[in-house]
């Protein structure tokens, strides 16, 4: 079993909750209020901007040109093809700020980047990949014909086959990785997916309860 099955294994109680969580039943019933999903929408925008930095240092720390290649392209594309549904959707990025959990969630991320070794980095931004395809994909399937769905250009992102194949991609070059790295920071590697993947439950139910900062 690889890395990512066994890390994937282990979270799988998170992934129980996210899938029960009524942020995603609404927004696959289409009867999630609109202004929750833009509020999500502007904290994902917020997010993007920290990730794509995370995603540049996991490229810029990678030794083989198809991680290097991979991880450079996947930080643009945080910037221009997720930000693209933002901005369809009237979300300017630069006049956010970022909610109690999007600041915790980018500072953890970050904070790996100034902290610790590539394999860590990579296994702590995978979980924003798989999980995103997981749900988007699943969520595609049971919808089926997404004609006329309030929020059919969110869930075709995330239900398409190339978002499918980068996630792909990330978990062989996260398993990569892991091959070659010690016991002690595979160990940190796991650590870090298992938080990241709380993180991503947790910035959706900041999204459902509309967080603010409380002072």
């Amino acid at each position: 079993m690889t890395f990512t099955e066994r890390a994937w294994q282990t979270i799988q109680p998170i992934r129980a909750a996210i899938d029960a969580h009524p942020f995603l039943d609404g927004l696959e019933r289409g009867t999630l209020p609109a202004e929750t999903f833009l509020h999500y929408l502007a904290q994902d925008a917020a997010y993007l901007g920290a990730y794509s930095k995370v995603l540049a240092s996991a490229a810029a720390r990678a030794h083989d040109p198809g991680a290097l290649s991979f991880w450079s392209a996947a930080a643009a594309d945080a910037i221009a093809v997720e930000r693209r549904l933002h901005e369809s959707h009237g979300v300017d990025a630069a006049t956010v700020e970022a909610s109690p959990t999007c600041a915790a969630y980018t500072s953890y991320l970050l904070a790996l980047t100034a902290t610790s070794s590539y394999p860590v980095v990579v296994a702590g931004v995978l979980p924003c990949f798989w999980i995103y395809d997981d749900v988007g994909r699943r969520l595609a399937e049971r919808v089926g014909d997404l004609d006329g769905h309030p929020y059919a250009d969110w869930i075709g992102t995330y239900g398409d086959p190339a978002f499918s194949a980068a996630t792909a991609t990330a978990r062989q070059l996260v398993d990569a990785a892991a091959e070659v790295a010690s016991a002690a920071d595979v160990e940190r590697m796991r650590r870090a997916f298992t938080t990241a993947s709380r993180y991503e439950w947790m910035f959706w139910d900041a999204a459902w309860r509309r967080e603010e900062w409380p002072v």
